[in-house]
């Protein structure tokens, strides 16, 4: 058996794994509750006769999302259940996402909006949680050369799950009341419980928090101390920016070059989706033979080309064909560049604080999608869709510029039993 042969058979086999197929799972289950508390709300309350005022506010639920590293200490310090550290808060934090959302099924959005958007806080609480536990549990039980892979999958079943909750959810108000979509919704969390219990539990590395003062300053000391510990952040921060800002105005920009709502939604939705499923899948199986440094430099320059394929497209106009390939094509590199960055933030967390640290870099990879991408708007007005994209394109090189500062560390192809950029020499 020649060596190209044996290298596919241990890549397949590595994809087909039980480990990839509880990654998936588990992805499936932390994207199911998103949108019940966004789009999936908005319309419940929209059809109840609740004000816009009052349906624009409820974008505050969402806030534990971006404050999840606050809590997140409590959960590398503390084992709830005799199920163990990970798979014990995952069961509770479930379960109480289950509860939540079946809370919401019984309440009236006209007449009860307070307690609705209480039990709608509570849902993105426990989602956040549950979050912050399943990304801790696919960094421990997944060795450094499998992060790519399985973050791939992860990322695809997160897809699934917002897919099925948001439009699952409002084919099915077509049908029901969107009180029985929340009750359906609710019991859809049995696949994550069963998951959370047919998993096995990581092993605990030595040296984890024995006190919550530990956990809570540790994990802080533990990754300031690292080389380039600063400019890591950065690079999270930069990596994706020209990308994510690009994204937030294609909707506004697609109906200005003259295109249907129909189309858009035929092509950037639909076809899209699932150009977008390939490349994360693509990305995360030529990880392993890549590594992290070399995906991140290949896929990075790859989604700063799929950029500059919306200033293209601005100057071919209204051309469905145009549409398709350079969606197409954006949606693929963005995938493969998700993968490589989600597994690059895992390989940094130490595994004695995983929860906290990665609750950290997380909640710091958000803020190019909500802070940096409001002004795009004035921005696109300002200077017109062409350049608009191409200064998108251009802010993609400062995230590049930075990646061969780490390449001494984050090895392009690491050894099985290689130390994880978690030890990088410190400064």
């Amino acid at each position: 058996m020649t060596a190209n042969r044996r290298s596919l058979i241990a890549l397949l086999a590595t994809a087909c794994s039980g480990r990839m197929l509880i990654a998936l799972l588990m992805g499936i289950a932390s994207g199911l509750p998103l949108l019940l508390t966004g789009s999936v709300l908005q319309a419940w309350m929209k059809q109840s006769g609740v004000d816009l005022g009052t349906i624009g506010l409820f974008a505050l639920v969402g806030v534990p999302y971006t404050l999840k590293f606050l809590w997140a200490p409590l959960l590398d310090r503390y084992t709830p259940l005799r199920l163990g550290r990970r798979r014990g808060w995952l069961l509770l934090f479930q379960l109480a996402l289950a509860g939540s959302i079946l809370a919401l099924s019984v309440l009236d959005p006209a007449r009860q909006p307070w307690l609705l958007a209480l039990t709608a806080l509570l849902v993105s609480f426990f989602s956040a949680s549950q979050d912050i536990v399943i990304d801790a549990y696919r960094r421990e039980s997944l060795s450094d050369d499998e992060q790519g892979l399985g973050a791939s999958l992860y990322v695809n079943g997160y897809r699934v799950g917002m897919l099925a909750a948001s439009g699952g959810g409002l084919i099915l108000a077509e049908f029901i009341p969107f009180r029985w979509v929340y009750a359906l919704m609710a019991a859809a969390m049995t696949l994550g419980i069963l998951t959370t219990l047919l998993a096995r539990e990581p092993e605990v590395a030595e040296g984890t928090p024995q006190t919550l003062r530990d956990a809570v300053i540790r994990p802080f000391v533990e990754y300031f101390a690292r080389q380039d510990a600063v400019l890591i952040l950065l690079f999270i921060l930069l990596y994706k920016i020209g990308d994510t800002m690009a994204s937030h105005m294609t909707t506004p920009f697609y109906l200005d070059l003259g295109f249907s709502t129909g189309e858009i939604g035929a092509v950037v939705k639909l076809f899209g989706f699932w150009a977008t499923v390939i490349g994360s899948l693509l990305g995360g199986l030529l990880m392993l033979r890549l590594g992290i440094y070399r995906a991140l430099l290949g896929f990075g320059v790859l989604q700063a080309l799929s950029t500059a394929g919306f200033a293209l497209l601005a100057g071919i106009g209204d051309d469905l064909r145009a549409l398709a390939a350079v969606v197409a094509f954006e949606n693929l590199t963005a995938g493969m560049g998700t993968t490589a960055y989600i597994a690059f933030m895992a390989s940094l967390t130490n595994k004695k604080f995983t929860a906290t640290q990665y609750a950290l870099l997380s909640s710091l990879m958000g803020v190019p999608r909500t802070i940096l991408a409001a002004p795009t708007g004035f921005i696109a007005l300002g200077l017109g869709w062409t350049w608009f994209f191409l200064l998108c394109t251009l802010l993609a090189l400062p995230g590049l510029l930075l990646l061969p500062r780490f390449r001494s560390w984050l090895r392009p192809e690491p050894p099985a039993d290689a130390v994880s950029p978690e030890a990088a020499p410190a400064s």
